[in-house]
């Protein structure tokens, strides 16, 4: 079976996002979680899916140009990612949406549709967010890793990655590493049972 695949960048203090709805804390929104020559397919929330179509057809349209959100021109690594998810299907879990201009990309109606999806043949599936439809998919037990990109600040105010009623599971480390600018790169394994003991 695929493996759904979650990568979050988050504060040291388990934040998505911070006050202003952003995690400003991110230099770029690039696939840096290692991902790319493991997965075919992308899955993303509605909530989330409007933002990002438009944030990626701009680099996709125009590579130079200040980014939506960033202001900054897009690394090479965002152009690089506008390129490959463009040929990628996305699956957008949402029950309200109905259109979509990302190339590949469609709607999804029940979290019943995942486990669908993982079923099918092919490689794995990015799990890109956002924070409530990964929390919603984690209590199903459908998430089955986590890739964390955690940066050395204390947001404080913001989106956290879990909510406080979120299903208690454990986590195996399978990999710990610090990069060069001060970020920890987390790999998880989902426990297989659904509780963790202490």
């Amino acid at each position: 079976m695929r493996k759904l695949i979650a990568g979050f960048k988050i504060s040291l203090d388990g934040k998505t996002e911070g006050p202003e709805g952003m995690a400003d804390w991110a230099e770029s929104w690039s696939e840096d979680f290692g991902l790319t020559p493991q997965i075919d397919a992308c899955l993303l929330g509605g909530g989330m899916y409007p933002g990002y179509e438009g944030y990626w057809t701009g680099i996709r349209n125009d590579p130079h140009k200040p980014a939506w959100i960033t202001g900054l021109p897009p690394t090479q690594g965002e152009i690089e990612w506008a390129e490959f998810s463009a040929k990628t299907p996305h699956y957008v879990l949402s029950r309200s949406l109905t259109s979509a201009q990302w190339p590949n990309t469609r709607f999804i109606r029940d979290i019943d549709e995942v486990g669908d999806l993982k079923r099918q043949p092919g490689k794995d599936i990015y799990l890109m967010g956002g924070a409530r439809v990964t929390n919603s998919l984690w209590d199903v037990g459908l998430v089955d890793e986590i890739r964390l990109l955690v940066h050395p600040l204390v947001a404080g105010e913001g989106a956290s990655l879990f909510a406080p009623n979120v299903s208690r599971r454990g986590l195996d480390l399978r990999e710990a590493r610090q990069l060069p600018t001060g970020v920890v790169s987390l790999v998880y394994d989902v426990a297989t049972g659904s509780v963790a003991r202490a």
